[in-house]
């Protein structure tokens, strides 16, 4: 697909809903960015579930580094393909911290 068909796509998706939600929890872009991760094949229900015990302990990239991915997996072993999500999820943090100071 090219880009010009791509932004009339989102044209006409912006314009039946100019201010798009979602049920996922969160408070900063981080969050958000952990949150659709892990809502790959599962219920945003079950992710909110997660994430509200997950956040208060880490909710930056360095925090969840340093739970380490045993320790993620504590926290998200209710979710669906919950191994390959932690692991996935640490790449990514050590890369936001590495690449990008740790913003998203």
């Amino acid at each position: 697909m090219n880009a010009p068909k791509r932004h009339k796509i989102y044209e006409r998706f912006a314009r039946a809903n100019p201010n798009p939600t979602t049920e996922l929890r969160y408070g900063t872009p981080f969050e958000l960015l952990v949150a659709v991760v892990l809502s790959a094949q599962a219920t945003d229900v079950s992710v909110n579930r997660a994430t509200e015990k997950l956040f208060p302990v880490a909710n930056t990239p360095a925090a969840i580094l340093g739970l380490g991915e045993e320790g993620l997996k504590s926290y998200i072993k209710t979710i669906g393909l919950f191994n390959s999500k932690a692991k996935n999820l640490m790449k990514t943090c050590a890369m936001l911290v590495a690449e990008h100071g740790g913003a998203v």
